[in-house]
């Protein structure tokens, strides 16, 4: 062969090679409200053995979440339970604005241990005498505490109800505020009340003014940012959704 046509065959073997090969996988790290761990935690094993991709996550209070983000954690995706939380990463440029989307939505709740003999059938109940204690999370960090601050306010209850709160640092801590019996009463998601199974029971639904929304968003400026879209894209399949749902969340 000649010199000219061994260096064909090279340079044709050389792009076989490279068009074969496997794309490298990638270790990414997801920042998500607590209300998400359990449906991400199956959506991450699915997502890893689809894409070959390994996932890290680190559960939180969305508003702690964002902090950690805005000094510099290594954080390649951010899924928040509320859109203000969102905003605020937006306004910080930490988000690349065109990855973000709504992808669940969940509904509040006011739950009560599983012995309780309260009967609360609407929220001015819980100024009665025997409600001693609310959980509620607290409103500066963590958006079902500012989810239920509108409801109460909206009510004309919050600074009535004020010497009862209990708050929590996310929704999980007052979930288990109410699953142990500690407070009379406890503001939840519904997808936190029906993972707490028997120790809870679900007193009403509370409507919220604004839907409560859950958006996620790749984070900027961390190296792994085809991976990280690549998760963003797959929240979104029927396999994440039919997770999301068999937890209790709702598509938007």
């Amino acid at each position: 062969m000649t010199k000219p046509g061994k260096c064909l065959l090279l340079l044709l073997t050389l792009v076989v090679t490279l068009a074969s090969a496997k794309p490298q996988a990638a270790e990414i790290t997801v920042s998500a409200a607590i209300s998400l761990r359990a449906a991400f935690t199956d959506i991450g094993r699915e997502f890893e053995k689809s894409k070959g991709h390994k996932v890290v996550f680190n559960f939180g209070a969305s508003g702690a979440l964002l902090q950690q983000i805005a000094r510099g954690a290594p954080v390649d995706v951010f899924a928040a339970a509320d859109t203000d939380t969102m905003d605020r990463a937006d306004k910080q440029n930490l988000i690349a604005r065109d990855t973000r989307q709504n992808f669940v939505s969940n509904k509040l709740v006011l739950a009560v241990p599983a012995a309780s003999t309260i009967i609360l059938s609407r929220l001015e109940d819980l100024t009665r005498s025997e409600v001693a204690q609310i959980g509620v999370g607290n409103p500066e960090s963590v958006p079902v505490g500012r989810y239920t601050k509108g409801v109460l306010e909206g009510a004309r209850l919050w600074d009535v109800l004020r010497p009862k709160l209990v708050y929590a640092q996310d929704v999980r801590q007052c979930l288990d505020y109410v699953a142990r019996g500690e407070v009379s009463a406890g503001f939840v998601y519904v997808t936190d009340a029906a993972i707490a199974g028997a120790k809870v029971k679900v007193a009403l639904e509370v409507p919220t003014e604004k839907p409560i929304l859950y958006p996620i968003a790749v984070v900027k400026g961390n190296g792994q940012d085809n991976a990280a879209r690549s998760f963003v894209e797959f929240v979104r399949s029927a396999i994440a959704r039919s997770i999301l749902t068999k937890y209790g969340f709702h598509g938007v």
